[in-house]
């Protein structure tokens, strides 16, 4: 053999040796990564024993159907890149357990909201498409569906809503929301500081006391948040208006939105109830009470009212989001009439992060756009 026919031998030689180096390397590398996405993997780390708890209590750990979604299955895409991508980012899960980040369960639950935001970042970026390799639209027979479900899904699809905005909580309990709530909230109250005009409606941001008079007297009674007021004139940090609304017979204490349902706007105090102007009288044909249209001039704080209650409807439906979907998904207002919104909200109370003040605007919203709400009643026609 020629002198150049072993150096071709060596170089070929070479070149497969590299080969199946570099196979080597990205058959193992791969084998490696595939392993790393285990759910046993996945959850041997000490840090990773309360998520495990929570997802072995939920629906997709055990079902009446035997169909189990692993950890991989709703955290990693199978899209190539997006998967490479975030097999590199979790080092940062390796780095927190290396140095005890999560070692105990007050940490866990320090950083769970902050955990759980990011996740649901990244699935409404990619349009929930972990979920969407399980569930489609196109397989679902929307009928077979629960009432809620049957209802939600056709307005998803014709918004374009995907499903991290409704089922945030189906694999893991929901994180303590009491931090993203009041973030809502102060955003209502920077709002609410900018100056106001007198021709458009402004609506109260929270309960808020009212007096009758321009001086600061005792209050006069109380405005419930997203009440509508239609404002006269601003002056002192005060503002003058006229709220406008429904009052049962017999029961001057109350003022209502809407004729026959409790959807409070103010509680008026007993001496100042001889105020209210009654403006016209009719028959709630259901029960067959009489109630009266009346009207009440008032000053409440100017830096309590905003001219857009969208914002209001925003955040309530965002404290609806964050709160509520864990056990029911998001159910939609028009569910449930006005009246029965009132005892659904206050039996769900107690298993939310809701204060008080944020279940009397998530109330009133879902109150709003209920079932047997008109379209006037919805906007509130203010008449004079």
């Amino acid at each position: 053999m020629s002198f150049f026919s072993k150096r071709r031998w060596r170089i070929a030689l070479f070149i497969m040796l590299v080969a199946f180096a570099t196979l080597l390397v990205i058959a193992g590398g791969a084998v490696a990564l595939h392993k790393t996405s285990d759910t046993a993997f996945c959850v041997s780390c000490h840090s990773m024993q309360r998520a495990l708890a929570e997802y072995q209590g939920s629906v997709h750990f055990q079902n009446h159907a035997g169909i189990r979604a692993e950890c991989a299955d709703c955290h990693i895409p199978e899209q190539p890149l997006a998967w490479m991508a975030t097999k590199l980012g979790a080092s940062k899960d390796l780095l927190g357990e290396l140095t005890g980040r999560l070692a105990t369960e007050e940490q866990y639950n320090a950083r769970k909201l902050a955990m759980a935001e990011s996740v649901w970042r990244k699935m409404k970026a990619e349009d929930s498409a972990t979920c969407r390799s399980c569930h489609s639209y196109a397989a679902m027979d929307m009928l077979g569906q629960r009432p809620e479900a049957r209802k939600a899904h056709p307005v998803a699809l014709k918004e374009g809503q995907t499903c991290i905005d409704c089922h945030r909580g189906v694999a893991h309990i929901l994180p303590d929301m009491r931090a993203s709530n009041a973030s809502g909230a102060a955003q209502l109250i920077t709002l609410a500081s900018t100056a106001k005009t007198d021709t458009q409606p402004l609506y109260t941001i929270s309960t808020q006391p009212f007096t009758l008079t321009s001086d600061n007297a005792l209050a006069a009674g109380t405005l419930f948040p997203a009440a509508k007021l239609m404002p006269l004139r601003h002056e002192n940090g005060r503002t003058e208006a006229e709220l406008t609304g429904w009052q049962q017979q017999g029961a001057p204490g109350a003022i209502y939105a809407a004729k026959g349902k409790r959807v409070i706007s103010a509680i008026v105090a007993p001496e100042a109830a001889s105020q209210i102007k009654i403006l016209a009288t009719e028959q709630e044909n259901q029960t067959e009470t009489r109630w009266h249209r009346v009207s009440l001039r008032l000053r409440v704080a100017s830096d309590t009212l905003i001219p857009d209650r969208e914002k209001l409807w925003q955040y309530a439906a965002s404290l609806m989001a964050d709160n509520c979907t864990g056990c029911h998904g998001l159910t939609a207002p028009d569910h449930y009439t006005a009246n029965q919104w009132t005892g659904v909200i206050k039996g769900m109370a107690s298993r939310t992060s809701l204060d008080t003040e944020q279940l009397r605007l998530l109330t009133r919203y879902v109150q709003q756009h209920a079932s047997d709400m008109t379209a006037d009643e919805q906007g509130e026609a203010h008449e004079k």
